[in-house]
């Protein structure tokens, strides 16, 4: 009924799936996802996982995380999510800052490295720079937390204003000294996830 559907002042509530529970940080995500025209979607997989992800677009989402299986880390996959239709600064922030109190909350055990993967493919219309403006502050807001835990990050984007976003992550990762490697559309979106693995294989610390 039109009076009720997409209503944000009456929205209609959908239960989760049979047997399942949101956590804290799902329902707090899905209650942004209800506030916003853009979307914002996570489920957490594993809490302790090493391979995170934080990727613009449902079909870059899926391809990521398949390629996150195909090359073995798939029971150290911490989560499943995107962010989509041009979401502001604001929402961005919020959503990066969750995603980093996960992969922060439990540093590994046995002292290992984590990796957070920024990644995408090329947007036609979500603004890089406005979207990467609030992962920057939400990365600057968390420096200790992301160095206690090792975390790595993997950047991977194009789209509008692509060139100013990418430098912003590059500045960040000088500035804080937190490990981050970024790059552009010439790229291929999941080379990243390869670089993953090349980590790994040289141990992963």
């Amino acid at each position: 009924h039109a009076d009720t559907w997409g209503n944000p002042s009456d929205p209609i509530e959908f239960p989760a799936a049979f047997g399942q529970t949101m956590t804290e940080k799902e329902a707090y995500i899905r209650e942004l996802d209800e506030k916003t025209g853009a979307s914002l979607k996570l489920k957490v997989l594993n809490p302790v996982g090493r391979v995170w992800t934080m990727v613009a677009g449902g079909g870059a989402s899926v391809i990521y995380t398949d390629t996150i299986v195909d090359l073995g880390f798939g029971e150290e996959l911490g989560n499943y999510g995107e962010y989509s239709g041009n979401p502001s600064r604001e929402y961005t922030e919020i959503y990066a800052q969750t995603i980093i109190d996960l992969i922060t909350e439990t540093p590994d055990i046995a002292g290992r490295s984590k990796y957070l993967i920024i990644g995408g493919g090329i947007a036609n219309f979500t603004d890089v720079k406005a979207t990467f403006t609030g992962i920057v502050s939400a990365i600057k807001n968390s420096v200790e937390k992301l160095k206690k835990a090792k975390v790595k990050i993997y950047v991977r984007r194009g789209g509008p204003n692509e060139k100013q976003g990418l430098e912003l992550m590059k500045q960040v990762g000088e500035e804080t000294g937190i490990p981050i490697e970024v790059y552009d559309r010439y790229t291929h979106m999941t080379r990243v996830v390869d670089l993953i693995k090349q980590a790994e294989e040289a141990g992963g610390v």
